[in-house]
């Protein structure tokens, strides 16, 4: 397949005018001018030209595809068997890949569904965007998310269940380091779950097979005691008190220095936020998040999609966020491609367009660079060599 376009997006902020892109199977085979891609390609290589601007698929860091982003999805998720959650599951993974996303970490999902829908995604058997998932999030008796089955108490349980997250396939583990408003009647969101001990040997039993940890941390000091552990991403890191916020440079320097990413999970609907929490607080919320970017941390683009309020067709709504704190259109863009790849350890295979990484393109009207909204306006999404279209045009729109 021979994609061309009035521009490719090539580098950070860095557009190829009268582009191509020329797809070999699953992968990239060759980016460069029009003319000479389309020489290399021959006659018989398919095509498929537009007037707008190809850009790396979107990733959405932070989803939960096991909840339906209603009004209460925890008690939606416990009505649901296991089969019907897969199906509704299968859609929501549908919704993400018609909105851009060609990749999306599963940060929590209830026995396994999201590593065999990531499965069936790889084989081509259910369209969607390849899915890096965490498996059973790990977080103590009555804990925040303890309906997801992952409830451990003590360091031997908590490197149990990590090898058991291992062993069905898990890319990611996830941490419950504070509490969650998700959860009624369970911790509150600024108060820590895990002692250093546990947290430590989680961490540890995760890096000796080769993979990273992300924890969901909320409250000042459980961000301090994960970024001790040796965490890899930091979700939300709202660096919530019992009083109020407290953002900790000390923290957030070794945040920086140890090149841990932060995703703040925001919701599409984050204009909300000075309804829900007043405004003051909220633009204090807003401002750590912008104190975060100033001081260099490495932020990446993330929804929280499935809990309240947050769908699975609201990544770019939600990019409007930071534009909102004033950071340029060429970095959010990188938040959700190339910085986010990297985050997940996908550098090499994700978020740009080159030789050698995986085909996941998104083809919009207009030019996002100038515009942010032109990702609204979505042409074509291909993940892995394979276009896909929608059978729903207004989930496009």
């Amino acid at each position: 397949m021979l994609i061309t376009g009035d521009r490719v997006l090539v580098g950070s902020g860095t557009y190829l005018d009268d582009g191509a892109v020329l797809i070999d199977g699953d992968s990239i085979a060759a980016v460069g001018p029009r003319a000479q891609i389309e020489e290399r390609a021959g006659a018989e290589v398919p095509r498929f030209a537009f007037s707008g601007t190809v850009l790396p698929g979107l990733i959405d860091a932070h989803v939960h595809l096991a909840f339906d982003g209603g009004a209460d999805p925890v008690a939606t998720l416990q009505e649901s068997t296991d089969e019907t959650l897969l199906q509704d599951m299968r859609r929501r993974a549908g919704q993400l890949l018609r909105s851009g996303v060609t990749t999306a970490r599963d940060l929590g999902d209830r026995g396994g569904l999201a590593l065999r829908l990531a499965g069936e995604v790889a084989d081509g058997r259910t369209p969607g965007p390849r899915i890096v998932s965490a498996g059973t999030p790990a977080t103590p008796p009555g804990g925040h998310c303890h309906f997801l089955g992952g409830e451990v108490s003590g360091e031997a349980e908590v490197r149990e269940l990590v090898r058991r997250n291992l062993a069905a396939g898990a890319t990611v583990i996830k941490a419950m380091v504070t509490g969650g408003g998700l959860t009624k009647e369970g911790p509150r969101s600024w108060q820590s779950q895990f002692s250093r001990e546990e947290l430590a040997a989680l961490v540890d039993e995760a890096h000796r097979a080769g993979v990273p940890v992300a924890a969901h941390a909320h409250g000042t000091d459980g961000i301090a005691t994960a970024v001790e552990a040796g965490v890899d991403t930091l979700e939300h890191c709202t660096w919530m008190t019992s009083d109020g916020l407290n953002l900790r440079q000390d923290v957030l320097k070794q945040i920086i220095d140890r090149g841990i990413a932060v995703c703040p999970a925001v919701s599409p609907h984050w204009q909300m936020l000075p309804r829900l929490f007043g405004a003051e607080r909220a633009e204090a919320m807003f401002d750590l998040v912008r104190q975060m970017a100033e001081a260099g941390a490495k932020l990446i683009a993330g929804t929280d999609a499935g809990v309240q309020r947050a769908g699975f067709d609201g990544l770019v709504p939600a990019l409007s966020f930071y534009a909102h704190l004033g950071l340029p259109n060429a970095k959010i863009i990188d938040m959700a491609t190339a910085d986010a790849a990297d985050a997940l350890g996908l550098g090499g295979t994700a978020g740009r367009i080159a030789p050698g990484y995986r085909a996941d393109l998104l083809l919009v009207d207009g030019d996002p660079l100038a515009d942010l909204d032109a990702l609204k306006a979505v042409e074509a999404v291909f993940a892995a060599g394979r276009r896909y279209e929608s059978s729903e045009p207004s989930a496009w729109q």
